[in-house]
């Protein structure tokens, strides 16, 4: 594996801990918040530096529906990250609290809001686009033999997974936040800090499934037409 794979593979693994961390907010508390907040900021704009080349690419070649779809999550994470560190830095009252920052509190706090489970399902669905990728390389590297049994195991463990966390997302009625139907956000701090990030890793397990299975469909559709799937990806 090349070094700067290794690199892009440790800095999206980090920026996985730190989101599952943010939506945590009751368990860490507001000045942590921050600075992981902060953290993950700098961390996506390494990303994206690491990535560069896909923005030179985006005038150049067809778009296909799969390209369409993984284009356009790309831009909204993009997007979504943005409207969180304005509103963050807005709203900080430790890590940027230095800065001559004056009103627009009520706008921040409402994009903060509604942008932070946005952020939470785009970027699962991004991880989910990735998948395929990772999945292949640990079966390359750590699966020598595979066992038809042991796969069927893990993906029914995925599905059983996935659908807790569509309980999970409908019990903490996201898509209120989501959409603003609600503007204050309901934390439960009578439950276990354990008990929390399994909720969230859950609920990232359902869409990163989702965006999985999203895109191996439509890259065996491209199949089907006797066509290869965008990006070079082949889904097995």
């Amino acid at each position: 594996m090349k070094a700067k794979l290794k690199v892009k593979m440790f800095i999206d693994l980090l920026m996985t801990v730190f989101l599952l961390m943010l939506m945590t907010y009751q368990i860490t508390g507001e000045k942590l918040h921050e600075w992981i907040g902060a953290g993950m900021l700098v961390l996506f704009l390494t990303h994206n530096l690491l990535n560069i080349r896909w923005y030179g690419s985006l005038f150049k070649g067809k778009y296909k529906p799969l390209r369409i779809f993984r284009t356009a999550v790309n831009i909204a994470v993009l997007a979504t990250m943005f409207a969180l560190a304005y509103s963050g830095i807005v709203m900080s009252r430790h890590v940027f609290s230095a800065l001559p920052i004056n009103g627009g509190m009520a706008t921040a706090r409402i994009m903060h809001l509604a942008g932070s489970y946005w952020g939470f399902v785009l970027m699962s669905v991004h991880l989910g686009l990735h998948l395929g990728m990772v999945t292949g390389i640990f079966n390359k590297h750590f699966v020598r033999k595979k066992s038809v049994v042991f796969l069927w195991i893990l993906r029914l463990i995925a599905v059983l997974i996935a659908v807790y966390g569509a309980i999970c997302f409908y019990q903490a009625d996201i898509l209120s936040y989501m959409f603003l139907k609600v503007e204050f956000a309901f934390l439960a701090y009578d439950k276990s800090a354990a008990l929390i990030f399994t909720e969230y890793m859950a609920m990232m397990e359902l869409w990163v499934l989702i965006a999985y299975y999203v895109s191996k469909m439509l890259g065996r559709l491209f199949l089907f037409c006797g066509r290869s799937p965008e990006n070079g990806l082949t889904f097995r």
